[in-house]
Parts: C-alpha cells; sequence; structure tokens
C-alpha cells in the first residue's frame, strides 16, 4: 500500500486555485479510479483507495482537511494509522519555481519555501519521503500569496490539463515500478511557453 497525498486548502474559495494543484491532482485520479471520497479515521483529511494496478501498490489517496500550513497535522496520523514508513507517502505539490507545465519528483529534500512541506517535514521528522512537484510558475513582480491563491487563466488551462495528466500517470508508476522509473520517465526540465489569451 502506498499513501498519495495532495496539498490544497479545503474549502471551494480556493477549490480553482494555483495552490490547490496536489487536491486536483488526487481527486483526478480519484475519478479515474472510481474511487469515493470518505473521512479519514482518526486524521483531519479526506481519504479515497485506489485498487493496485497490475503488480503495483493499493493507493490511499489524501486531501487535508487543515489549511496548507498545518498539512503535517492530517498526514502524520493518517501514515501512522495505515503503518507506512515515510519512504511509501508521496506529497504532490504545486511549486513556483518550476514553470507551469513541468514536473519533478524527488525521493527526498527540503521543503524549500512551501508551507505544506514545511509542517510535513516538521511533523514526519524527517524529509526522507518522495515529492512531486508540479510547476505553476513565477509570480513575477506579483505578491507570492496573491500569485498562489489566485486562479489559472484560461490560456493556462490546456497546460494545467496535460500537466495533471502526466503527474496522474507517474503516480501509477511510482507505484507500480518505485521513484527511479517514474523519474526517468516524467521529470520535466522545462515546459511550453503559455500564450497570453
Amino acid at each position: 500500500m502506498r499513501l498519495v497525498v495532495g496539498l490544497g486548502n479545503p474549502g471551494s474559495r480556493f477549490a480553482e486555485t494555483r495552490h490547490n494543484v496536489g487536491f486536483m491532482l488526487v481527486d483526478r485520479i480519484a475519478w479515474g479510479a472510481n474511487a469515493r471520497w470518505q473521512p479519514a479515521p482518526g486524521a483531519a483529511a479526506l481519504v479515497a483507495v485506489v485498487p493496485a494496478r497490475g503488480p503495483g501498490a493499493s493507493m490511499v489517496l489524501a486531501k487535508p482537511l487543515t489549511f496548507m500550513n498545518a498539512s503535517g497535522d492530517a498526514v502524520e496520523p493518517l501514515r501512522l494509522r495505515l503503518g507506512l514508513a515515510p519512504r511509501h507517502v508521496l506529497v504532490a505539490y504545486d511549486d513556483m519555481d518550476l514553470p507551469l507545465g513541468a514536473l519533478r519528483l524527488r525521493e527526498r529534500g527540503s521543503a524549500g519555501t512551501h508551507n505544506g512541506m514545511k509542517s510535513l517535514v516538521a511533523r514526519l521528522q524527517t524529509d526522507r519521503f518522495p515529492r512531486l512537484r508540479i510547476g505553476i510558475g513565477q509570480s513575477g513582480a506579483r505578491d507570492a500569496r496573491d500569485y498562489v491563491l489566485g486562479g489559472f487563466t484560461s490560456a493556462e488551462a490546456e497546460t494545467l490539463a496535460q500537466v495533471l495528466s502526466d503527474a496522474e500517470q507517474a503516480v501509477h508508476v511510482w507505484a507500480a515500478e518505485g521513484a527511479a522509473v517514474a523519474m526517468n520517465r516524467f521529470n520535466k526540465q522545462s515546459a511550453p511557453p503559455v500564450t497570453a489569451s
């Protein structure tokens, strides 16, 4: 079994924001598997179970119901309840340092400036867990908080749909074949430019 956590903020006002691409990804995976979201016993999260594909592991998808800055408070109790080592927990989240359309899967690493990841590293007491960074581009001169809490433009929609499709495949490959195979297949150094509409 594997735990796949999408980071985001709960509530309809945040649903389509850049900061919620982690939620968008696990929603997409759940929809594709016809998996239903339900409250997680003993954890502030919604979970959906995806059966194994072939020789791969089954997955528990999770969306923390805490706000982003307290994501670890939801994930660590869930991880312990499932009896999983940190290496079997994949966290998907937005990254301003990657261009929109880029993916970067790593087996470990620092939290960087992402508050959700800082919370996870603190609660899991390790940075040795896989993470899938989904590029949302740079904010330029705009305030970073306003940028990540803003919605995607119509010009960005096609690129967003493609990167979420690629990310979904990457998660399935990670669960079935491991991080090294998924990294070789899906890590993208760059992304196509997005033209203004």
